[in-house]
């Protein structure tokens, strides 16, 4: 290895994007058992690394200096190897102020909670201490030192401000989860949650559905893996390739997510996007008759619409995790909220809004197979098509056109 990451897994991480897209060199992800970091750590077989979950504090007693920020997070997530001397250092301190300067999100006077008590905790507590926060408490499942429990910090600590999340709770492979109830803190402003992938965890997405501010960790991935480059080739990254990188992952990540009425054109403008894009289509009505191994009326006829409507839920939650890839959903998909929320934790959703005398009812359809059923399912969804969507798209008979609307909004 010349340069990489080492974590105890890695299957979540894009350092490795990222760094190829800031400079041409070589840049591996390297899986470390907790049993193998010793011998690696000792052999020294690197010129520089990135360290994640569970090692920023574990490589401490392996180096020879470590900088004076490291020093006072007491977690490092950057070593470089100058002849066998390593050097730790912690990006991730000026990554955590650069995502939260980015955002507008000010810890001045704040009441500020953080979830978790490992080496982004650390950092997250002298972030908020240097940007002078009013109170800081850290947040474990236990009860230990420089610690307060859960219980207390939804019982005593109910004035928080802002909650900076550093726990894997809603981290992939594992969505659709959060580390606390932000209804317990009404005073609550904003919401920062370390984990990146998902673009934007539950924690996030149940904050902006709330209107407070929020933001997933991405900006400071691609923030402190600039400063990690600086160190490792001693070259300046400017903030505009920052921002540059950070606006590329965001879009090649994001899914497009299409819902609706059925035979409104969905499967059609979906397919178009792909192509277009260069991204995989997924139907999720398809992978439901994938994975029944029968056709949807089939469904319908055996376990009724509620039977049907669980399948349903489970393969959209399966596609949810999926990025870079445009979804279409079925019609009735917006009956049940989790399917949109868990949609959004890596997609943008596009209400594809055609007039109901343009669709037509269709024996294959269980629930819209006659003009009236149709229209009196209209009726029932068009308010949830409507508040369910980050975008609603009027759309016109020309498939190629309203592909072309959806990809202008995209990529603003």
């Amino acid at each position: 290895m010349i340069y990489g990451c080492i974590a105890e897994k890695l299957g979540h991480s894009f350092s490795k994007d990222i760094h190829n897209r800031l400079f041409d060199y070589s840049y591996e992800l390297r899986e470390v058992a907790k049993d193998e970091l010793d011998s690696f750590m000792r052999n020294k077989e690197f010129k520089a690394i990135n360290v994640t979950i569970p090692y920023k504090e574990s490589v401490i007693p392996y180096l020879d200096h470590i900088s004076e920020t490291a020093k006072q997070v007491g977690a490092v997530n950057t070593i470089v190897n100058n002849n066998g001397i390593l050097t730790g250092y912690n990006t991730d301190f000026s990554g955590l102020c650069a995502l939260l300067d980015h955002n507008g999100i000010v810890l001045k006077d704040k009441n500020v909670l953080i979830l978790g008590s490992g080496g982004t905790s650390k950092t997250s507590l002298a972030v908020s201490r240097h940007l002078q926060a009013k109170s800081v408490y850290r947040v474990s499942r236990e009860k230990r030192e420089g610690c307060i429990t859960y219980a207390e910090s939804v019982g005593v600590h109910s004035d928080t401000d802002i909650i900076i999340n550093t726990t894997p709770v809603g981290m992939y492979p594992n969505i659709g989860k959060s580390p606390i109830d932000i209804d317990c803190f009404p005073n609550l402003t904003a919401v920062v949650d370390a984990v990146y992938n998902p673009l934007r965890s539950k924690i996030v997405s149940d904050a902006l559905k709330k209107g407070i501010k929020a933001v997933g960790g991405l900006y400071m991935l691609v923030a402190q893996a600039a400063l990690a480059a600086e160190k490792f080739i001693g070259q300046e990254v400017p903030v505009c390739e920052i921002d540059r990188v950070y606006g590329e992952l965001m879009e090649l990540k994001t899914n497009i997510v299409l819902i609706g009425m059925p035979g409104s054109g969905k499967s059609t403008i979906g397919k178009l996007l792909a192509n277009e894009l260069g991204r995989c289509f997924i139907d999720t009505d398809d992978e439901i008759v994938k994975r029944e191994k029968k056709p949807i009326p089939q469904i319908f006829e055996e376990v009724g619409e509620i039977g049907f409507r669980q399948i349903e839920k489970e393969v959209i939650f399966d596609v949810s995790s999926v990025q870079n890839a445009v979804i279409a959903t079925g019609g009735g998909a917006v009956l049940n909220e989790e399917n949109t929320d868990i949609l959004k934790e890596n997609g943008k959703i596009y209400f594809i809004d055609r007039e109901l005398d343009s669709i037509a009812a269709t024996s294959d359809r269980p629930l819209s197979s006659n003009r009236e059923a149709l229209e009196k399912r209209y009726k029932e969804r068009y308010p949830l098509y409507c508040s369910r969507c980050d975008k609603h798209i009027k759309i016109c008979d020309d498939p190629v056109s309203n592909m072309q609307t959806i990809i202008k909004d995209f990529k603003k």
